[in-house]
């Protein structure tokens, strides 16, 4: 199975309070179908959380009570957006529910975790796809504190073990700098420790939750047992789908680079051609996970 990050930039305006794009979204959830490949989405919180976030300066903690509306006008925000994205999934053909991450994570001095991870196991065995997004979670330090759909994401991938994982944004990847201001900013097209330290952390439009150097970040950290990260612009139809085959020339990817020394000259199609990994089916949803997943019980 694959985790897919359907970032806030590619599902809203992150300039405009709650603005959805429901075209772009429901593209890339026929995508997703028609691929036949069991996946797992996050989505970002965009315009529905971000704003009022920054405002506030939630990302911080509890600071006055001025922000105790701010964060539950946030809640109420990102799980409208939650269900707007469960909608198109459901008229796609995949059954998905949406599971507010504030309701089964807490969050201790801004790292978060899971309480309980088993409705999520269930729900995945029984054929339905869980769907999380980014959240306010409560802070057993800080009051409150931010999740992001990174954040997510990286727990996610301790609980189902996910082949691949791809993140989808509104840029071909990652740059050495800002390509929507700067011309001559070029495509990264493989992520390594060195090439991170070398690129901006503030590549796009403010975000409270880190800027595509700080989703880097998480990539790298997500590579371990071969596992593929890449981050691709979903602006571009056709993007997505390509990516869950293996196909895209145009993406950032980063892989641990143990499993790919001899290989890293390649192309990325030929090092899927060369591997030929057998893709998993709908059909075989049941028996990879006849067994609950490390973690799936509540603590």
């Amino acid at each position: 199975m694959i985790l897919i990050k359907l970032g806030g930039s590619i599902i809203t305006d992150k300039s405009e309070y709650r603005v959805f794009n429901k075209e772009r979204v429901s593209r890339l959830c026929r995508e997703i179908s028609e691929s036949g490949v069991p996946a797992i989405v996050v989505h970002g919180a965009g315009s529905f959380g971000h704003i009022i976030a920054k405002r506030f300066s939630i990302q911080n903690g509890y600071s006055g009570p001025e922000q105790i509306p701010a964060v539950a006008q946030i809640q109420q925000d990102v799980r409208e957006l939650s269900l707007m994205v469960v909608k198109e999934l459901n008229s796609c053909g995949l059954p998905a529910v949406s599971v507010p991450p504030g309701s089964v994570m807490i969050s201790d001095s801004g790292t978060p975790s899971f309480v309980c991870t088993e409705p999520l196991a269930a729900l995945w065995k029984t054929g339905i796809m869980p769907v999380l997004f980014g959240d306010v979670l409560m802070d057993r330090t800080k009051g409150f504190s931010i999740c992001s759909g990174d954040d997510i994401i990286r727990l996610l991938a301790d609980v189902f073990d996910p082949e691949k994982i791809i993140f989808v944004s509104d840029v071909n990847g990652l740059y050495t700098s800002n390509p929507k201001t700067d011309p001559d900013a070029e495509l990264i097209r493989e992520v390594t420790e060195e090439k991170l330290r070398s690129v901006s952390a503030s590549q796009t439009v403010d975000d409270v939750t880190g800027g595509v150097a700080g989703k880097m970040r998480s990539m790298l950290d997500l590579c371990g047992k071969g596992r593929e990260c890449i981050l691709i612009n979903g602006t571009v139809p056709g993007n997505l789908a390509a990516a869950i085959k293996g196909e895209i020339a145009e993406c950032t990817i980063a892989r641990n680079r143990n499993v790919h020394t001899q290989q890293e000259s390649r192309t990325y199609q030929d090092l899927r051609r060369r591997k030929n990994r057998p893709r998993l089916l709908l059909l075989g949803r049941r028996q990879v996970l006849s067994q609950r997943p490390p973690g799936d019980r509540c603590r």
